[in-house]
């Protein structure tokens, strides 16, 4: 290929996304493509697709239109989880030309041949089944946090998910390649790794290819915190029943994890969890938050929550409001209900109208709002550490302390990917916090 030729990337979904585009972007530089902005014209346009909701799923259109009209000529190539799913419907969208399935979308140069437009999109995918081997993957260089996958898939059946359709079996990358890669991270000067994974609590299956665990997730905890050069290292979700206790009380004493949870729910109705197949009840998720709060007071703690799932009473809706204005969370992740073809859920009776999903989600944002406020407001007047990222929104630069509060200060270049210790002072008209430097603690890194 000539070296010339330039490529550009869009993600839609997960921070497991984000660590896969990045490293496949990688892999296109080493075979000499040149790396561009996506709003850039490109040669290539590579568009990494979510299927988490119905959402996702119609955002694709739009992301190929804007690529064209960069480049009416570029060759359009779609991944990820859509493209597992229905590989003939993005084929069928007008300028697409490539469409790569679970396991093909980590050799995505072996499929080029040439730039050619194709009046109907090649497709390559696999049968999931086939999707049992594991691709090491991090983001690096996008963001000031890096994204390290650590394991892929899932073993859990619940009633609404299409992810072990389109991402197969629970599998882990090994613990060595695992703490190799949060070297390598180290070493390029990035000072927060997030732990990413469709199952991330499940770490350890699958590690040699086969089934029984050769490591735990709390073994990888462990050892991650003994890696020299790490700042920061942050769990991005992980299932109520795989948080042990453990691992809990390691993280409040560790010397890298940061006190931020995000720890799915998904309904606060134990008649629901049971409908949707999930593998707890409220109970365990009490039991998680109490944990949490009695040894890291001031640890934020996240929640997925779905509204409007098939036999979502407005009992059982004011059940999961009520439960969560009462729990010592700090924000709510609301995702509304979309069917999805293929999940046990799709053939449920007692389907909730669309307009009834939406006022709901429109009530559980503001509580999510609500919580962040009391959340922020307990922590005015604490010291803290906070991370800049390296973005001039209007005039400031934002950055979020350990336990995940966003803060601003007026715009310093300098500032971006350092950490500083400050003090919290105020919350301002946008619900962020400002803050002074301490003359006493202050610190850089």
């Amino acid at each position: 290929m000539n070296s010339q030729k330039k490529v550009a990337f869009y993600t839609l979904g997960c921070k497991l996304n984000f660590s896969e585009t990045s490293t496949i972007a990688r892999n296109f530089q080493k075979d000499n493509f040149e790396r561009v902005d996506f709003e850039e014209k490109a040669d290539i346009y590579v568009i990494n697709t979510c299927s988490v909701t119905d959402n996702a799923d119609k955002r694709f259109k739009t992301i190929v239109k804007s690529a064209l009209k960069k480049n009416e000529e570029a060759f359009l190539i779609a991944i990820g989880c859509y493209a597992q799913l229905k590989p003939e419907e993005l084929a069928a969208v007008d300028g697409v030309d490539l469409v790569l399935g679970a396991t093909e979308k980590f050799k995505v140069t072996d499929y080029i041949n040439d730039l050619s437009k194709n009046d109907l999109g090649e497709i390559h995918s696999c049968e999931i089944e086939d999707a049992d081997f594991y691709v090491g993957s991090y983001s690096i260089g996008d963001r000031t946090r890096a994204f390290l996958k650590v394991q892929d898939g899932c073993d859990y059946k619940c009633t609404y998910c299409t992810i072990p359709l389109a991402r197969g079996i629970s599998r882990s990358d090994t613990l060595e390649n695992v703490l190799q890669n949060a070297k390598e991270i180290s070493e390029k000067g990035i000072k927060e790794i997030v732990l990413t994974g469709v199952n991330v609590g499940d770490y350890g299956k699958g590690e040699f290819g086969n089934k029984k665990h050769e490591h735990t997730f709390f073994e990888l905890v462990k050892a991650l915190d003994n890696v020299d050069g790490i700042h920061r290292l942050r769990v991005s979700s992980i299932e109520p029943n795989l948080l042990k206790n453990e691992t809990i009380d390691f993280i409040a004493n560790s010397n890298s994890f940061v006190p931020h949870f995000h720890i799915p729910l998904q309904s606060g109705s134990d008649e629901l969890l049971k409908k949707m197949k999930r593998r707890y009840l409220r109970k365990t998720y009490d039991d998680r938050v109490a944990k949490i709060k009695e040894v890291m007071p001031n640890a934020c703690i996240g929640v997925d929550i779905i509204v409007g799932f098939p036999g979502e009473t407005d009992e059982l809706f004011l059940e999961t409001y009520n439960y969560l204005n009462e729990l010592d969370i700090s924000y709510l992740h609301v995702f509304t209900y979309s069917e999805r073809p293929n999940t046990e859920a799709f053939d449920m009776k007692d389907v909730i109208p669309k307009n009834i999903r939406s006022k709901r989600s429109k009530m559980l944002r503001g509580l999510s709002v609500k919580k962040r406020r009391a959340f922020y407001e307990s922590q005015l007047g604490n010291t803290l550490t906070a991370l800049f990222e390296g973005e001039n929104k209007e005039g400031f630069i934002y950055g979020f302390t350990e336990n995940y509060v966003k803060v601003k200060t007026p715009w310093n270049p300098e500032l971006i990917n350092t950490l500083h210790t400050i003090k919290l002072t105020e919350i301002d008209e946008d619900g962020l916090v400002r803050f002074k430097f301490d003359e006493i603690y202050n610190k850089t890194f």
